[in-house]
């Protein structure tokens, strides 16, 4: 009896039993734990948070960065502006043979012909080159009507008095006819006679493009004129 009672004195009122070290036991047996991880949960709360909190501070930037492309994309484009009309349009012409003279010419102008001819442009200003009836190794044609370039033959005499004009360093005389404006060379070895119709104004400035290919292709030589000396 005495053991009995012993046993039943370690209980305390509330029905918990002492621990080995004094600490008293609830009832259930479960004693709360007093480890310092015990708040390790208040810990990983405060992580998520600010992990989460990253999250969106990055996720913000590329979200902004899609909505404007999408915006853009959305969004009417400004208009493109018009084309203007090209100032070097060739114009409706026709494509017919020009009719030419091809006289027969010595070994050597016909060489400095072929070389000049075959630099001639495509076109002059406006005046797309037409095909010849006769001698394209020493004629050419453009535009319609048609000005006409042809290389070689006899070199023509004018007054010493008459005025002759530079264009891009080839001397020119001008003599004028009924239809049309006559141009020859008078300081190259071999004679370039340009015709110019009449309903093309200003005929010396049809002259820079065949003069710069004259420069390149044409020696110069002959009785050269005081007036185209410089």
């Amino acid at each position: 009896m005495d053991e009995m009672t012993t046993s039943s004195s370690a209980l305390d009122d509330d029905g918990a039993r002492d621990a080995a070290d004094g600490t008293p036991e609830p009832a259930d047996g479960n004693r709360a734990s007093s480890d310092s991880t015990a708040a390790a949960p208040a810990g990983r709360d405060r992580t998520m948070r600010g992990a989460a909190l990253l999250a969106t501070v990055i996720a913000l930037p590329i979200t902004l960065l899609v909505a404007a492309l999408a915006f853009s994309k959305l969004s009417p484009g400004t208009p493109a502006a018009a084309p203007t009309p090209s100032a070097t349009t060739a114009r409706v012409q026709s494509t017919t043979p020009v009719e030419m003279a091809a006289p027969a010419l010595a070994a050597r102008p016909a060489t400095v012909c072929r070389a000049l001819l075959s630099q001639l442009p495509a076109s002059i200003r406006d005046l797309a080159q037409r095909p010849v009836t006769a001698g394209p190794e020493q004629n050419a044609a453009y535009g319609d009507p048609a000005l006409t370039v042809a290389c070689g033959g006899t070199e023509p005499t004018f007054a010493s008095t008459d005025e002759v004009w530079t264009v891009n360093q080839v001397c020119w005389h001008l003599a004028e006819q009924t239809d049309a404006a006559v141009l020859s060379t008078v300081d190259r070895e071999t004679l370039i006679t340009v015709r110019v119709p009449r309903s093309y104004e200003q005929p010396l400035q049809w002259l820079p493009a065949i003069s710069s290919t004259i420069v390149a292709s044409v020696p110069s030589g002959g009785a050269i004129p005081s007036g185209c000396r410089h």
